[in-house]
């Protein structure tokens, strides 16, 4: 959800700002400002929660080849060496004295184990796996998406604090040419000691909170510096604030959301990785049909036991189950739970989302009237500056109604910015609510 920082709101209220009445959208843009897009693709590119998504999708596919490999024997070589002692040995008549065994004993041979069958054992493991990887995959996503919002935030958040710090400067250029007139003014005997005060006032409480203000875009400067990775972040963002509305119907809204949105997609991928997890279970009280064959060389062998000579051994085996103390009972009983909590978990998601999307469309229509309002109010503010400054010219008003004027011009101007800041945002919030790419 994007959220203009407290601090930045509350200054919308706290400015008395006397600028000039120009129009608000008339600004230059730094050739050294960065947009939100080329912000964003920064952090994407370096942030390291990014990075940290996108290994864990490695050791994803990593463990898919793992479980893959039940598929495949296992071949290894061996060697071996014994001295037996006392060596058994038997008298035979006519024959004379054999020796049963060599004392010392040789051999070397290579071995090779292939699971022939395992009723489906090895096939649920690599979909398990497989599962596990589309919720990587879709977790990055998500992180993805996190961050984007992220530096929506604090796009804004420092859009809006620059643009306030320009108006605070105008505000105070205007406060120094009004105290130098009214100075001379005062020469004349025109003016009075009260007036140049007044004057003097406002151009203190204007300075400090041009200072606030600076503070705040330090502390939100250095919040974006940390996400792109750069200590010292003071290049301004350029003023942009003509996003468009998503091209969807609005009766639809809650359906797309519900079919694009990271987190229902990760939680129904959580629910079928469960009933996956459950079969794999079942399988464990079925056989394990296997093969284990051997070839190699040792001697021992009779008339000559010294003698190494080629051999061979191959088995076949199978490996059935008859009590495991019902632990495979009890397991496909937590199984099921997990299944059931999955179910929960998904509809838990999807009245989260409905009511998401239903609040960022309220939030949207609020900022869509307070621009049609603040705008009003702006041209208003404007021409009441106007007719303060022909009724000063006139003698008919002083100059510090001429200020009240000025300021009720800052401080429209200022509403209109956040207005328009706000609908901008209100935008942004709309698209996360619905699942669309921020990236």
């Amino acid at each position: 959800m994007i959220k203009i920082p407290a601090i930045v709101c509350l200054t919308i209220w706290l400015l008395p700002a006397g600028i000039k009445a120009d129009n608000p959208e008339n600004q230059v843009v730094s050739n050294d400002s960065l947009s939100l897009e080329i912000l964003i693709e920064e952090i994407i590119k370096n942030h390291p929660s990014v990075k940290e998504a996108e290994e864990t999708l490695k050791n994803a596919d990593a463990r898919i080849s793992l479980a893959r490999t039940g598929y495949y024997p296992v071949i290894d070589a061996s060697a071996g060496f014994s001295n037996i002692g006392p060596v058994l040995k038997i008298d035979i008549p006519q024959i004379g004295e054999m020796q049963l065994f060599p004392e010392n004993n040789y051999s070397g041979a290579v071995n090779y184990r292939q699971i022939i069958y395992d009723f489906g054992r090895t096939r649920q493991n690599v979909k398990l796996e497989t599962g596990n990887k589309t919720i990587s995959t879709q977790t990055l996503e998500l992180v993805k998406q996190k961050m984007s919002l992220a530096a929506i935030n604090g796009y804004y958040s420092i859009l809006y604090l620059q643009e306030a710090v320009k108006i605070k400067n105008e505000q105070l250029a205007t406060l120094e040419e009004h105290l130098r007139y009214i100075r001379a003014m005062q020469a004349t005997g025109s003016a009075t000691d009260y007036q140049i005060l007044s004057t003097e006032v406002r151009i203190s409480a204007a300075q400090s909170q041009k200072t606030d203000l600076l503070y705040s875009l330090t502390v939100q400067q250095a919040y974006m510096g940390a996400l792109i990775g750069i200590e010292k972040f003071k290049r301004p963002v350029m003023k942009d604030l003509g996003i468009e509305l998503p091209l969807i119907n609005t009766g639809s809204l809650q359906q797309y959301a519900l079919l694009h949105r990271g987190e229902i997609l990760i939680s129904k991928e959580n629910a079928s990785l469960a009933e996956l997890q459950y079969q794999l279970l079942r399988t464990a009280n079925k056989p394990l049909i296997s093969m284990t064959m051997a070839g190699g060389v040792k001697n021992g062998y009779q008339p000559d036991l010294n003698t190494l000579r080629a051999n061979y051994s191959a088995a076949f085996g199978i490996s059935i189950p008859i009590f495991d103390g019902m632990k495979t009972r009890y397991k496909l009983r937590q199984a099921q739970s997990v299944i059931n909590n999955a179910g929960y978990e998904t509809e838990n998601i999807r009245r989260s989302i409905i009511s998401e999307i239903q609040e960022a469309q309220s939030y949207l229509e609020s900022a869509a009237q307070k621009i049609s309002q603040s705008a009003l109010q702006f041209e208003q503010a404007k021409k009441a500056y106007e007719l303060a400054g022909i009724s000063f010219r006139a003698g008919t008003i002083t100059n510090l109604e001429v200020l009240d004027a000025n300021t009720a011009v800052s401080e429209s101007r200022l509403i209109l910015l956040k207005s328009r800041i706000d609908y901008a945002a209100g935008v942004y919030r709309l698209k996360a609510a619905l699942g669309e790419k921020l990236y």
